[in-house]
Formats: C-alpha cells, structure tokens, sequence
C-alpha cells in the first residue's frame, strides 16, 4: 500500500461529499450535512482540501481554511479530517495531520486550532500526543443564515 497525498481537485468533490457522509455518521450527527457537490464545486475557490489516496480512491480527507484571532494573530484552522475506517491504524491520519500543519507553517500562521467532539477520546489522546492542548473554556457558537 502506498498512500499519497495530494490537493483536491474539482473532479474529487463527489468522493469527497460521500466521505463527508461517512464523517458525519462517525459522528453521529448526519443531519448537519447540509453542503451539496454542487455547492462545493461552486466554492472551489475557497475550498481548501487534502486527499489520501490509495491507488486511484480517494480514503480519506482534510479540509482547512485560514482566520486571524486578534489575540493571536493568522491560524490555519482544521475543520475535518477523516479516514476511512479500513485504513486507520496505518499512520494515514499523521500524514495528513503534518500535511495541514506544515501548509500553516510555510503560509507563516502561529499556530493551528481545531475541535474535537467530547465523546471521541481516541482522537483527543492522538492530538494530546502531538503536543495539542485540548481547551473547554469555550462553547462553539453557530448561527445559521
């Protein structure tokens, strides 16, 4: 098996939207999809994704974008990143976890940030060993327009 990573392109979406799926059954909140293939295609200007291939498909996912904290300065901002069940355990999600960062690192952010559901301790141990603090003085906030 070699997986590599690369940039998603426009033609990924489809696959991608399915895996997003998965994501959200994972995590037990199917209802939040509300992101269509087509909607995301439209965005591909501000879609910024990595993909982990294996052969020709595409197994697994990270999507991210850039903010400015002004306590802190530029952040590159991990939204999702998933792998499918089958080829976890494989250090896939390290690759791609390192991949983000070092896209933070050569577009001279501070730091990266992220979340992590409650319930998903295995997660909170894998960031907890690359250093990550796993903070709860915050409550995420989301209004929908």
């Amino acid at each position: 098996m070699s997986i590599q990573l690369r940039p998603a392109v426009i033609t990924d979406i489809d696959r991608i939207f399915e895996l997003i799926q998965e994501f959200s059954i994972f995590q037990k909140t199917p209802e939040k999809v509300k992101i269509t293939p087509e909607q995301m295609k439209a965005d591909m200007d501000i879609f910024k994704c990595l993909v982990a291939v294996d052969g020709n498909t595409i197994i697994g996912f990270s999507t991210y974008y850039y903010a400015y904290h002004s306590w802190s300065g530029k952040v590159i901002y991990l939204d999702d990143l998933y792998v499918q069940p089958a080829y976890r355990g494989q250090h896939i999600g390290n690759l791609m976890f390192d991949a983000v960062m070092d896209i933070g690192k050569q577009t001279n952010c501070i730091k990266m940030k992220w979340l992590v559901s409650h319930w998903n301790t295995k997660a909170q141990d894998f960031y907890k060993s690359r250093g990550a603090t796993i903070e709860d003085t915050e409550w995420i906030c989301d209004l929908v327009f």
